[in-house]
């Protein structure tokens, strides 16, 4: 491993974010060259997160370029798409870059639908690519040493700003690459290796020896609080990266505060104290020995040591010599110095220098609230406005057919048909007349329907889903980490029962309208007639006097007209209205800009009251106006009334006269209400479409969620171990204490090494045979065809009786043993191949046995070319 450490790159799985970003753009925008570069800006940021993290990194400053670039991209688009499981449901899926998995599973890798937990990825690698590269640089001149500090630099703000971000950014617990431990532990590093460029660079620049000693003090202060950190963290030291990252922490250490001692007997011997200056000589030669003795495989120290022995077997011979100083103690030498001159690189968007917002026109997700709340409130104080206005008409409408007005004036005569009645029944035919509403009616049932079958597919969408979650959650129980389906569908439920309001509601409007037609369908149908016919339908009756050139006449008459003017001004006031349009964005954006909130009734109040005030006052003159004269046309008829004759016939003629007046009145209202509930209903399909549409979009997101989250599952599953823990090793297999005395020599490991400080046991050694033993007699073929002589001289002697101890320790070549480890057993071995086995154990039950009296080898057997090898029994 190199001297300075680099942190590997996390790995990702490819994820479409182009489609689902384009849906999400063509529901909420209208369709225009905004709309277009939005969707084309989608593509855009799809394509560079190919780039990004799709794709094996170059060690270079463009490939670093490129991470930055997509990280402030993720940056920008945060706050202008609601990335939310609810809404813009994105899973990303990301694997932890130290472990490297095993033969029953894959790596550990965790996927959340959180635009934060990518961003907190992405964030880890541009900090793990800024090490890599900085490792890589050549810290032979200036310019690699500026860059390498500048990176290292950098990627310690990077992992600092995961510690601070990263718990608030999940909503669980994440894995343990960009835990606040870890990251907060290679922030640490980071910062130690570019306090060392620093160190390197103020060495090869000769300044102060002073200063030196303090930036090499503060970067083994550095070093030594890493490892402290590493070691103290149960997480870590499992991962082999970090085994081999502690040991070069702790040489590290050492090797600083060598260089920190050595540079300070510099200054120590200017300053004419000889004695501290070997006493540090000989600190710093003692921290060199520590590490050449158990980090050599890591570092190299060779020229280090030979230069604080050079310098102490100098001073120490000036010292013996010519000044005679006292050697102080090590804990009487002064502390040194510390001196700091980096600090981790804030992350401050941007951070790329060629950074250009993909998004810029889009306005942020706040402003586009604020936008749809401020135009709810307009079009709330608009439709309030039209509807007292349309009232207003309709109230005059009603006066003037209950006063048979203009027609009363109008039918002078008796016999014709009243010019105001020619034409309404004119302005009924020319709108299709009652065909026209049997049609609207008809086609109404139809698009109710279909929006009840949209909404009803859309939520059983939701149902399925739950259902299946539901299940799994029982399942798997603790183990299934991923919100609820029931408390994730909350909103669209929410929703899904608001749209079932209004269809409810909209059946009762259409029932309304339905009876509302059938009481003035026979005075419509009689205005659909031609005038031959339609004056055939009015009675007649033949006045008493004529009330041609009557003043009383002619005053209805100029009031009418005046009524009208004012209906024509409602009209133009209602057009002027719907006409107003007023871009908020701005006042949004500024207000965001400046608070870093924005209170939106407030505003909006403001500005709807600036805008529309001036309407709402011409409407509350006209409506007074309208009061007016209603009621001196009121007076009027009064007096028009008492002057006309009035008999049955009349009576009759002026009833049929009122209700095609009321009839045609309602006939325009119908067919305006009939013609907004088609619009409606078609209003409704395209919202319910969309509402289908963000369901299943949350459908299919919660399965790609569940399928992965199913395989993590199953993985996880495959590398538990089939017990629940080893069994405890028989005493056997237990190292003997004299062992564990002669262990407590053995030197202290390398922080890396995660075995048992104990050796095996020694090898015994074979059986050895008193030299008073009598050698043992060959055995006879004739001996082996005499059992009774074959007992004889294989009876054992009762003073060399075998032992049934059993071994203390399987014996077998020194291997290691660690925690979950064994331990290697020999395997048996046939008896006349192992005479040293059978006389310290029992022989199995199921290998060959002597019998009793019988020589625990047979002789040699017939036909065998070799004379048999003697027999020497066990001792």
């Amino acid at each position: 491993m190199a001297t300075f450490i680099s942190v590997p790159l996390k790995k990702t799985s490819e994820v479409d974010l182009a489609k689902p970003l384009t849906k999400f753009i063509q529901s909420v925008y209208p369709a225009g060259d905004d709309r277009t570069d939005y969707c084309r800006a989608a593509d855009e940021l799809n394509k560079l997160r190919k780039s990004a993290v799709g794709r094996p990194l170059d060690k270079h400053e463009g490939s670093l370029e490129t991470v930055m670039r997509y990280y402030d991209q993720l940056c920008s688009v945060e706050p202008k798409f609601p990335f939310t499981e609810s809404q813009l449901c994105l899973t990303f899926t990301w694997k932890d870059a130290f472990d490297k998995g095993s033969i029953f599973g894959g790596s550990v890798k965790l996927a959340l639908p959180s635009l934060g937990y990518e961003k907190t990825c992405v964030l880890f690698n541009i900090g793990a690519l800024a090490s890599q590269i900085a490792t890589e640089q050549n810290l032979d001149n200036d310019e690699a040493l500026k860059t390498a500090s500048r990176f290292y630099q950098l990627a310690s703000g990077a992992f600092g700003h995961i510690k601070d971000t990263v718990l608030s950014s999940l909503n669980r617990d994440p894995t343990v690459d960009i835990s606040p431990d870890t990251v907060g532990t290679l922030s640490l590093i980071m910062l130690a290796q570019a306090q060392e460029v620093f160190f390197l660079k103020a060495t090869r620049d000769k300044m102060k020896d002073a200063l030196i000693a303090k930036l090499a003090n503060q970067a083994a202060d550095y070093y030594g609080d890493a490892f402290k950190q590493c070691q103290n963290k149960d997480t870590l030291p499992k991962y082999f990266y970090f085994q081999e990252v502690i040991p070069v922490l702790a040489a590290k250490h050492c090797i600083m505060q060598a260089h920190a001692e050595y540079h300070q007997s510099v200054l120590a011997k200017q300053q004419k104290k000889f004695g501290e200056e070997i006493g540090r000589l000989q600190h710093a030669s003692d921290l060199v020995k520590t590490v050449a003795s158990r980090y050599d495989e890591y570092v190299n120290v060779k020229d280090l040591a030979d230069k604080v022995n050079r310098a102490l077997t100098a001073a120490k011979k000036d010292n013996d010599f010519i000044y005679h100083d006292k050697v102080p103690d090590l804990k009487e030498l002064e502390a040194i110095g510390k001196a700091s001159i980096v600090k981790p690189t804030p992350v401050v968007i941007p951070l790329s220098q060629k950074y250009s917002d993909l998004f810029e026109k889009m306005v942020p997700l706040a402003v586009q609230q604020s936008l749809s709340a401020y135009n709810q409130r307009k079009a709330e104080l608009i439709n309030a406005t039209i509807v007292q206005m349309r009232d207003a008409t309709t109230l005059s409408n009603g006066v003037l057919a209950s006063l048979n007005l203009p027609a009363a004036i109008e039918d002078v005569s008796g016999d014709s048909i009243p010019q105001s009645i020619l034409q309404k029944s004119k302005a009924v035919i020319e709108q299709g007349g009652i065909q026209t509403i049997d049609q609207l009616i008809k086609d109404l049932p139809e698009l109710l329907q279909r929006n009840k079958e949209i909404l009803e597919e859309s939520l059983k969408f939701l149902d399925e889903e739950e259902t299946t979650d539901n299940e799994l959650k029982s399942k798997f129980k603790e183990r299934w980490q991923r919100t609820p389906s029931t408390e994730l569908y909350k909103p669209l439920r929410t929703e899904g029962s608001n749209f079932r309001n209004v269809l409810d509601k909209a059946v009762g409007a259409d029932a309304v309208v339905k009876e509302r037609y059938l009481s003035h369908r026979e005075a419509i149908s009689i205005l659909c007639k031609p005038e031959a016919q339609l004056n055939a339908s009015i009675p007649s009756a033949n006045p008493a006097k004529t009330m041609q050139g009557s003043e009383v006449v002619s005053t209805l008459k100029s009031l009418l007209s005046k009524l009208d003017e004012v209906k024509r001004e409602r009209e133009q006031l209602e057009n002027d209205i719907k006409s107003v349009n007023f871009d908020m964005t701005t006042k949004f954006l500024t207000a965001l800009a400046q608070d870093g909130a924005i209170n939106e009734e407030a505003i909006s109040v403001t500005e709807l009251d600036r805008i529309y005030g001036n309407y709402t006052h011409k409407m509350q003159e006209n409506l007074k106006k309208q009061e007016e004269l209603i009621n001196n046309i009121q007076i009027s008829y009064q007096e028009f009334s008492k002057m006309k004759q009035s008999n049955s016939e009349a009576n009759l003629r002026e009833e049929v006269l009122k209700k095609l007046a009321v009839g045609h009145d309602n006939y325009i209202e119908l067919v305006a209400n009939l013609k907004e509930g088609t619009k409606f209903y078609n209003d409704l399909t395209e919202i319910l479409l969309k509402f289908q549409g963000k369901c299943s979009d949350i459908v299919f997101a919660r399965k790609t969620e569940r399928d992965e989250l199913l395989k993590d599952l199953q993985q996880s599953i495959a590398r538990e171990p089939s017990a629940p823990s080893f069994p405890v090793a028989p005493s056997y297999q237990t190292t003997p204490s004299t062992t564990a005395s002669a262990s407590s020599s053995i030197p202290t490991p390398a922080p890396r090494t995660v075995f048992s400080g104990k050796q095996p046991p020694p090898r015994p050694p074979p059986p050895s045979v008193p030299a008073s033993a009598p050698a043992p007699t060959p055995v006879s073929a004739a001996q082996m065809n005499n059992p009774e002589i074959a007992t004889a001289a294989s009876a054992p002697i009762p003073s060399q009786a075998p032992s049934n101890t059993l071994p203390t320790q399987a014996q077998g070549p020194p291997f290691p043993s660690y925690p979950g480890f064994t331990g290697y057993y020999g395997m048996h071995m046939p008896v006349g191949y192992n005479p040293y086995m059978y006389g310290q154990q029992a022989i199995p039950p199921y290998m060959y046995q002597p019998q009793s009296g019988q020589a625990p080898y047979p002789t040699q057997q017939p036909g065998y070319p070799y004379p048999q090898q003697p027999y020497f029994p066990p001792q």
